[in-house]
């Protein structure tokens, strides 16, 4: 089954084309997850740069296993459907750590480049309007087989997925309504939104290869939604937040001092939203 939308494959590998050699866009009706599938690629050996996209995910992952919630049987022809797509390519930081707030950082941007419509970025992964999620970012990599023993190792494979709600969603069963892009830009469709985030966000991860999270930092700051406010870990403790250290960790004043956390340890709430 083809898609319905038109998604701009031309246009979009045109742009990202010169950054990425190689590169290209595949644009799918359904699958069950874009990450899982560049990542059965990526096992495979087969580690082009690509960009796939789905107009329906069945099995949409988000952070710690937790279902991304795409866009549900007739919701695509109300017009209403989420962007859900990953990104896949090789790629050697010295330090991965930081590289979602980079990626959130990028989104955010390229969403609301003047800050108007007030896109927070939720440590680690999250983008929020007004404390409601309007995108989720999952960050995978896996390590190609390197071939003949003497070979050199090749770069580990990097899969980025984002789910972005481009229309009005439903609430049901969700902690929290979710937000919408339409909300402040009543004509956007989801094709036109991965046009205008493709090349940015290469540009954005290949920065981050170069130099790490560090360019990065003020610019999540200006978005930081956790920063100077009383915040629950899922660990039950308790504590006031200090912003994002330069290496990309939470820093949480708790009552033991202050605490640098990672990103694999816990998950992270304002207090008095559930988990």
């Amino acid at each position: 089954m083809g898609t319905q939308a038109a998604w701009f494959e031309d246009r979009i590998a045109a742009a990202v084309a010169p950054l990425l050699p190689g590169f290209t866009v595949e644009a799918v009706a359904e699958i069950d997850s874009t990450n899982t599938e560049l990542m059965r690629r990526a096992r495979a050996g087969h580690t082009p740069p690509v960009l796939l996209v789905a107009e329906r995910q069945t099995a949409g992952r988000g952070r710690l296993g937790r279902p991304w919630q795409s866009a549900q049987q007739g919701e695509e022809q109300q017009g209403a459907a989420s962007l859900t797509f990953s990104l896949g390519l090789p790629l050697a930081p010295r330090d991965w750590a930081g590289l979602s707030l980079a990626v959130g950082v990028s989104v955010a941007e390229s969403l609301d480049p003047t800050g108007a419509a007030k896109v927070a970025l939720k440590w680690p992964n999250d983008l929020w309007v007004e404390d409601r999620k309007l995108a989720g970012i999952l960050i995978e990599t896996a390590m190609p087989h390197a071939g003949r023993a003497d070979a050199p190792a090749p770069p580990r494979y990097l899969v980025i997925g984002i789910g972005i709600n481009i229309g009005p969603r439903e609430g049901d069963g969700m902690r929290t309504p979710p937000a919408w892009l339409r909300q402040w830009r009543p004509d956007a469709t989801a094709p036109e939104v991965l046009a205008e985030l493709a090349a940015p966000l290469v540009r954005s991860v290949q920065a981050f290869e170069a130099q790490g999270f560090g360019p990065f930092a003020e610019r999540f700051a200006a978005r930081d939604a956790l920063r100077g406010r009383q915040v629950q870990l899922s660990d039950g403790s308790f504590g006031l937040c200090e912003g994002v250290a330069w290496g990309g960790e939470l820093q949480v004043r708790t009552a033991d001092g202050l605490q640098l956390v990672s990103s694999d340890e816990v998950s992270v709430r304002p207090s008095g939203m559930a988990f």
